[in-house]
């Protein structure tokens, strides 16, 4: 393995001919065409769900070619910068997705909800349009959009679940932190251990986030229907939830790496950009727990 590392020290990879881009642009098709199906109730579901194994068979198969390119010794330290560009421009398009979705939330509530309540132009608003709408926050509009005929709807108190799942991630991003460094000292059983927490952690999230959601659906009227409180709600939180779904199962993919040896206290880009995704889903959630939960 050294001898393969020092014989490409000098030279910048180049991908060979793949198909790989090929069957992920027909998987992403697969998907688009199931999720339009199942709006137009064709058989959507099946394609959908045929579209999401493809996806599923592109990650683990590109993903398998590149890690075998990695453990055979054929990237230099340039192809290491490389990688980290990716990936920190990854996260900028994931921290400007996120804006978007904060983004309509401060304009529903700062904006939009009070000019329905006639603020700037109270004639037009409170007299002619919703004449008995108040405007405060949390609503779901003036319709009063909602599973519930009079449109009701509870909120989920910030400091329940959401307090505890924000503990949890708290405690998952220092977890990782510790097996990061055990990685550089070489610790691996200390690294195994507190990558493995991280994960676990992060399911436990998901757990929890699901309950809260039934709980939701079944019990607070608060559903994506639920207005413009419902809808930015679940967007946020939703999308939020499949991010901690992707970062748990990266993680797993580490840890089952680390458990085969892989990674040195030199080289470990794959840990350290995984370890990033999980710190901004984190900063992320404590945003999610501060606007939509809390205040």
């Amino acid at each position: 393995m050294a001898n393969a590392h020092a014989d490409h020290a000098d030279k910048y990879y180049v991908p060979h001919e793949s198909a790989w881009p090929l069957f992920g642009s027909a998987s992403l098709f697969v998907v688009m065409i199931g999720l339009c199906g199942w709006l137009n109730e064709w058989y959507g579901p099946t394609v959908f769900a045929i579209g999401l194994l493809m996806v599923v068979a592109l990650f683990v198969g590109w993903f398998g070619v590149v890690i075998g390119e990695n453990q055979a010794g054929i990237y230099n330290m340039q192809v290491d910068r490389s990688f980290r560009m990716g990936m920190l421009w990854f996260i900028f398009s994931e921290v400007m997705f996120f804006a978007a979705f904060f983004g309509a939330l401060f304009y529903a509530r700062q904006l939009s909800v009070p000019w329905a309540g006639g603020e700037g132009v109270k004639i037009f608003n409170n007299l002619l349009l919703w004449p008995e709408y108040t405007a405060a926050w949390p609503t779901n509009g003036p319709a009063a959009l909602g599973p519930r005929d009079d449109g009701s709807f509870e909120t989920i108190p910030a400091f329940g679940l959401p307090a505890i799942n924000t503990a949890i991630l708290l405690l998952s991003g220092v977890t990782i932190t510790i097996a990061h460094h055990a990685l550089k000292e070489g610790n691996r059983r200390v690294l195994n251990i507190f990558l493995a927490a991280t994960f676990l952690l992060g399911f436990l999230f998901l757990g929890l986030q699901a309950e809260e959601y039934i709980h939701a659906y079944t019990e607070l009227g608060l559903t994506l229907s639920t207005g413009i409180y419902g809808s930015t709600f679940f967007m946020l939180t939703g999308f939020h939830g499949m991010h901690v779904t992707l970062g748990a199962i990266m993680l797993v993919v580490i840890w089952l790496r680390t458990m085969n040896g892989h990674f040195t206290p030199q080289r470990h880009f794959a840990f350290e950009a995984v370890a990033w995704y999980w710190h901004f889903v984190d900063v992320v959630w404590l945003g999610l727990f501060v606007f939509v939960y809390w205040v």
